[in-house]
Order: C-alpha cells, then sequence, then structure tokens
C-alpha cells in the first residue's frame, strides 16, 4: 500500500493505492465527474484506490484535477518501479457506445504522452480540457510512454470516460505478470 499526502495553497490531498488490489475506491474529489472518472479508473485498473481531495474549485477545478494526476502518477510509480516480471507493453480499444478511444501503454520509466482526443466544452461543470491536465500529470510522475487517441465518438461523456477506461485497461495490462520476462527490457533495468 503506498500513502501521499501532498499540500499546497492550492489543493490538500490524501491519496492510497494498491496495486495489486480488486478496484475498490472511495475518492471524494470535490468534483463529481472527475470522482466518477476515478472511480472508473480503479475498477478497470484493478488498483485500489482513496482519494481526499480539498482544493480551490471556488476558483475551478484545475488545481484539483491536475494535481491528483501528479499524486497519483507519483503513486503508481512508487508501486511499480523497478520493474521485473510484467509484460510492460500493452495496448487496448475501449467502446462507449459510438465513442472508441485506443491507449497503447510502455512502462518504460520514460514519460512521454500522446493525446489526441479532439473534445471540448464541458460535461455537467467538468471543462473537458482538464482531462488532458489529469494524463498528463498522471503519465509523466508516473513516468509512462503513453499514446490515448480518440478513434471517434460525438458524446464527450462517453469520449472523457472512454479515456479513462483505456488507459485503467492498458495499465493493467501491463502489469500482468510475466515470470520469464525478467527485467522487460535489453537494457537490463527499467
Amino acid at each position: 500500500m503506498i500513502e501521499i499526502k501532498r499540500t499546497t495553497k492550492e489543493t490538500d490531498i490524501f491519496l492510497k493505492l494498491d496495486i495489486n488490489g480488486n478496484g475498490k475506491s472511495e475518492i471524494d474529489t470535490g468534483v463529481g465527474f472527475f470522482n466518477h472518472m476515478l472511480e472508473s479508473f480503479s475498477k478497470h485498473s484493478q488498483i485500489d484506490l482513496f482519494v481526499e481531495c480539498k482544493g480551490d474549485t471556488h476558483v475551478d477545478d484545475h488545481h484539483t484535477v491536475e494535481d491528483i494526476g501528479i499524486v497519483l502518477g507519483q503513486a503508481i510509480n512508487r508501486a511499480i518501479y523497478p520493474i521485473k516480471e510484467v509484460e510492460r507493453f500493452s495496448n487496448t480499444v475501449i467502446v462507449m457506445d459510438e465513442a472508441a478511444v485506443s491507449c497503447a501503454m510502455d512502462l518504460s520509466n520514460r514519460p512521454f504522452l500522446v493525446y489526441e482526443i479532439d473534445c471540448d466544452g464541458k460535461i455537467g461543470t467538468f471543462d473537458v480540457e482538464l482531462a488532458e491536465e489529469f494524463f498528463r500529470a498522471l503519465t509523466f510522475n508516473a513516468a509512462l510512454s503513453v499514446h490515448l487517441v480518440k478513434e471517434r465518438g460525438k458524446n464527450r461523456h462517453h469520449i472523457i470516460e472512454a479515456a479513462f477506461k483505456a488507459y485503467a485497461v492498458a495499465l493493467r495490462r501491463a502489469l500482468a505478470p510475466n515470470v520469464k520476462a525478467g527485467v522487460p527490457s535489453t537494457k537490463g533495468v527499467l
């Protein structure tokens, strides 16, 4: 179990994560749609996740969403590196009605994000552009290489939820045990 507490002038976050969990979650970010996305992330990655955040949502949701991405990424990084005996690479496409989002992932310990999800506006009070901020903070702090691409879709809720689920499933599959892999790199270390 990894625990991280991070306090700034903008957010106060406490996060607990069990990478070998069952997808149980308790999420309270103060941002309703984001709670739903993190619950979905937990369920489909099978990572147990507890997040409590008090943020300056009276300003907007940006700091809360980005800072949780930072802390979640740090927790994942601590939980998975140094890597050995896992698949390392994965990809998936998640479909939600008319929407399809793909995620290709490498547990490379080198952060890189390709985010090609052309979607804007709001989902309830949630600014859709914050999804990219979250995934960037998560990916860079976890030190993953990720390509997250919208294949098709019109409904904002479906597109963004498919992105969270695709990322979660890709992470779960990349972490799948592979005893024969040893350290899955010709370098001998990740």
